[in-house]
């Protein structure tokens, strides 16, 4: 074979094999498109949308969140019989306390927390591909929002909420927001954790929420991590309790928290009202182990309401613990 008979033959070939590795290309870009939208991807995860706890006495924890904390009852719900089956208390226009009866002896306090999505269906269908339990379809709850809940790994009942223009809380918008609020914004809940790693994982792997801190009541064991919203500042408090208590005594790890400018001022508030005659715990304001101040109160049930400022008593971070979790 003459020496132009062999370039072309070598042109040829080279030419046919950098086609074959196109094509290839090309198929396996294709492939990966195809794979990266058959993924769902998360939708936003918005912040807390309520803390719902149960009530022995339901008129005198009516009266602790709407006549000593200020929080305005909106919307209750009946039971086909008359009676009182939930009601909400206004803390802002995204955000609620929800109250329902529940008289059993030695039960939890916490029903279950929610977050708010812009997208239900497709966070469904994302926490599906992610393997968590869910429903097949999100479904509409009495106050006209779809929601579905899912349980975390720890046990607790996680409700995901989108609010629709149909239902109670986008037609209240800019409604039942009144001076007396003792606070305007809940930034974060707590909830009791016994197994932290597939606690952790999942709040942070799979929900998407970052830790910001973690903290030691005594520099030896680590008692929280504080785990925030991916879309939001508002956060989950683990807390860190092996074993655990016994139901009856959940209701200071299992709290809700109300940031205010002042916690001087905030308590100066609450001690204004006509609940402090039939409210028998004292209001202790202190330095909390982030550096924030902070006071503590209790409902009739003794689930805690923490009232703390927003940043540090000098502005500077706190370290975070390097104590290891309770074993």
């Amino acid at each position: 074979m003459g020496i132009s008979n062999v370039s072309a033959a070598m042109s040829r070939s080279a030419r046919t094999t950098l086609t074959a590795l196109l094509v290839a290309g090309a198929l396996c870009a294709r492939s990966n498109s195809s794979f990266a939208q058959s993924t769902p991807q998360r939708p936003k995860i918005l912040g807390l949308a309520h803390i719902a706890l149960f009530a022995h006495d339901m008129d005198q924890s009516r009266k602790f969140y709407s006549e000593f904390l200020g929080f305005e009852e909106v919307y209750p719900l009946k039971n086909p019989d008359g009676s009182l089956s939930m009601s909400f208390f206004k803390v802002n226009d995204h955000q609620y306390i929800e109250l329902s009866p529940e008289k059993q002896p030695d039960t939890d306090r916490l029903s279950h927390i929610s977050f708010e999505t812009d997208n239900i269906e497709a966070l469904r269908a994302y926490l599906a591909s992610k393997g968590v339990k869910v429903p097949d379809q999100a479904k509409p709850v009495r106050v006209g929002n779809l929601a579905f809940n899912i349980t975390d790994p720890a046990g607790h009942t996680v409700e995901m909420v989108q609010y629709m223009p149909e239902g109670e809380t986008e037609k209240n918008y800019g409604k039942h927001l009144g001076p007396n609020r003792i606070s305007t914004h809940m930034t974060h809940v707590g909830i009791i954790v016994s197994d932290l790693e597939p606690e952790y994982k999942f709040y942070t792997e799979v929900l998407g929420f970052k830790e910001t801190w973690r903290g030691s009541s005594n520099g030896t064991v680590l008692s929280w991590i504080n785990l925030k919203a991916p879309d939001s500042d508002d956060y989950v408090e683990l807390m860190l309790n092996k074993p655990e208590p016994a139901p009856t005594k959940r209701g200071t790890a299992h709290h809700l928290c109300l940031v205010v400018p002042n916690v001087n001022q905030a308590v100066a508030k609450l001690k204004a009202t006509s609940y402090m005659k039939v409210y028998s715990k004292d209001i202790d304001i202190h330095l909390g182990k982030n550096r924030k101040q902070q006071a503590n109160l209790f409902d009739p049930d003794g689930t805690r309401t923490e009232v703390m400022e927003p940043t540090t008593i000098d502005g500077k971070p706190t370290p975070p613990s390097s104590a290891p979790p309770p074993q």
